[in-house]
């Protein structure tokens, strides 16, 4: 049987991939690798799933008492802690899918020397599993917002899961692009840190966005926040923390800038899929 009489009769033929669709055609084995990346993060650990909480804790105290206490920011900023930890939360969830759908494939490398199988699926699954751990970290801050009388609102929802949405796609179309360049090229593992401490700094967690508008140019905070990560941080900061202050200076164009940055996010999507395609021939032999 031919290709083309294979296609035309419903089968799949070895070795050809349709994309990043494939995760969604291929559940199964999405299903089977965001379960094993679930149970084996913390296996063989006696805290378990506590990590998942302890983590985030101890780095909300380590900046709460140097940016909160020590530097006066918990006077400048209402609130302070919720701001900080809503904040906290998106960079966290970048910052591990990202990492991780970088080093996946070089992680699954018995898989893809061995079998044929669609390889965005790894990606894709370090992203997911990314997500299920930000999600006892969304727990808590939502528990604590209700505890000091957060009343939600549809704008607010809106806005969160909007910010969730750009992040994902955003780490998804990086960990493509900078997935597929690591399979040859090692360095990639340390360009993605250097991305993720710009990451860190560069966006409105640790500080207010007013305080990049007093100091720059307009043109440059322009830019600023049209950065992804930018204004998915701003929209937890809508949902979270502005329901419970009295805010004055909310970014000008938020959800303006929010579409943008999600264009802005789709488009490094699309070239982390056609770069990931372009190389992801060489995968089996450069592993």
């Amino acid at each position: 049987m031919s290709t083309a009489q294979a296609e035309a009769a419903g089968f799949v033929v070895p070795g050809r991939s349709r994309g990043i669709i494939d995760v969604f055609r291929f559940r199964y084995l999405l299903r089977l690798l965001v379960r094993k990346g679930i149970l084996t993060r913390y296996h063989g650990s006696v805290l378990g799933w506590t990590w998942s909480y302890v983590k985030p804790a101890a780095q909300f105290l380590v900046f709460y008492f140097v940016f909160g206490i020590f530097l006066d920011l918990n006077r400048g900023i209402p609130a302070f802690p919720i701001y900080l930890f809503s904040g906290i939360i998106v960079i966290n969830l970048f910052t591990e899918a990202f990492s991780n759908a970088t080093k996946s494939i070089v992680d699954n490398a018995p898989l893809v020397k061995k079998i044929y199988l669609p390889r965005e699926l790894f990606p894709a699954a370090a992203v997911i599993v990314a997500f299920v751990h930000f999600l006892p970290q969304l727990a808590i801050l939502t528990v604590v917002c209700v505890f000091v009388g957060w009343i939600p609102t549809l704008v607010g929802i809106a806005g969160i899961l909007t910010g969730a949405l750009i992040i994902i796609v955003l780490a998804t179309g990086l960990g493509l692009l900078f997935g597929a360049v690591n399979v040859s090229f090692r360095d990639a593992q340390n360009f993605v840190e250097l991305i993720l401490l710009f990451a860190t700094w560069t966006s409105p967690v640790l500080y207010s966005w007013t305080m990049v508008r007093d100091v720059v140019e307009p043109w440059v905070l322009e830019l600023y926040m049209l950065n992804p990560i930018t204004s998915a941080v701003e929209l937890f900061h809508e949902g979270f923390w502005a329901p419970l202050v009295d805010v004055s200076d909310r970014p000008p164009m938020l959800w303006l800038n929010a579409m943008l940055g999600l264009g802005l996010s789709l488009v490094l999507l699309f070239v982390g899929q056609l770069v990931f395609r372009r190389l992801e021939g060489r995968f089996a032999q450069d592993l």
